[in-house]
């Protein structure tokens, strides 16, 4: 690669790396304000804290990267505009290495991105939904009184009868009101605490579910012998996504085994393989705005960091009122930036501008 094109990376990655340092910092403070009172509930110690929100930082890091890398870039450009040294590289000819640095730093990022949607994230997202197993199971298994409510998490009650042998529960009562919509129940005269393929489970015996939703309306099954993931008693209504918690490979190895993916399967895919165009997307959009030298000694109307952010929204805004196949509803936002970029670099290279010659006298 060229010298040129080597520095430039350096300079989009220096300025990239700070500014995603210090979002992900606040964010995980946030992460960890937010999950203090589940972990306070749950009487756990201050690794559980950090550790679990540790483990929701990657799914917030892909969402800030590209965001983050647009407008590192266009800090980078900026600090080069300052100094005249945007002005040597159009002045030099050197825009081929200008091109060059901001391509390989797209392309690096895009891999990086891609690597951690489709592979660091399922498993942080896998590694989480354990964790929060074990905690359930041990507060089931191990801190419950008898005869006594307990609180697993905010809007999750517990109490039992008591216990027999070796960890054998008796009259077993378990009330769930965290969807507004459906408040479910669960009775049975025993349980126990144990393990299949897919993590910890709670065994209930001779006992039956309850629904009773927003309009009051009621059912009840009865059943003999009922499994229940003891992730579904640690996590927010609706928060357990099987497919988050499975790489991009393993989706597409079940896909095989069932001739054919479901539509969950073709969104998860599709939003995965759509974080790298987005990467794409928004260093070239910046690039066009932000690499071209200009004689203006203050600082434009409107700060091309917001410019950033704002093409950011305005693609996840167009995903999200757009309706079609999911290949279409995940890639037409990056895919509409991406074509703006190229619109408005062929623009400043004086490709759509009308030539005219002049007449002969």
């Amino acid at each position: 690669m060229h010298r040129l094109s080597l520095y430039l990376v350096r300079l989009f990655t220096r300025q990239t790396l700070a500014l995603l340092g210090v979002m992900l910092g606040l964010l995980f403070l946030v992460q960890c304000l937010k999950i203090f009172d589940l972990i306070a509930v749950q009487g756990q110690d201050l690794w559980t804290l950090f550790g679990q929100a540790l483990l929701t930082m990657p799914v917030l890091g892909i969402v800030l990267a590209y965001v983050c890398m647009g407008i590192g870039l266009v800090r980078a450009l900026g600090n080069l505009q300052a100094t005249q040294e945007l002005h040597i590289i159009h002045a030099n000819h050197q825009l081929g290495g200008l091109a060059a640095g901001i391509a390989m730093f797209a392309t690096i990022g895009a891999v990086i991105v891609l690597f951690f949607s489709n592979f660091v994230q399922p498993w942080a997202s896998h590694s989480l939904d354990n964790w929060s197993a074990s905690i359930a199971a041990d507060v089931v298994g191990r801190t419950l009184t008898p005869h006594r409510f307990s609180e697993v998490i905010p809007g999750v009650s517990i109490v039992i009868g008591g216990r027999e042998g070796t960890g054998d529960i008796t009259n077993f009562f378990a009330d769930d009101n965290r969807d507004p919509a459906m408040r479910r129940t669960f009775i049975a005269k025993s349980a126990k605490v144990g393990t299949d393929q897919d993590g910890y489970v709670l065994e209930l015996h001779d006992g039956s579910l309850q629904y009773l939703s927003k309009d009051k309306d009621f059912s009840q099954v009865s059943f003999k012998t009922y499994n229940v993931a003891l992730g579904k008693f640690t996590q927010a209504a609706g928060g357990n996504d099987d497919l988050m918690s499975r790489t991009t490979p393993e989706i597409m190895a079940d896909a095989q085994g069932r001739d054919g993916f479901t539509l969950d399967m073709q969104r998860t895919v599709y939003d995965r393989l759509a974080q790298g165009v987005r990467v794409f997307a928004m260093c070239i959009f910046m690039g066009a705005l932000a690499g071209f030298p200009h004689a203006r000694r203050g600082r434009n109307w409107v700060p091309l960091e917001l410019v950033a952010l704002g093409a950011a929204y305005a693609a996840t805004g167009i995903n999200a009122n757009i309706s079609g196949p999911a290949f279409v509803t995940n890639f037409t936002g990056p895919i509409v930036v991406l074509v703006a970029g190229v619109l408005i670099l062929a623009w400043r290279l004086r490709l759509l501008q009308p030539r005219f010659r002049a007449r002969p006298a």
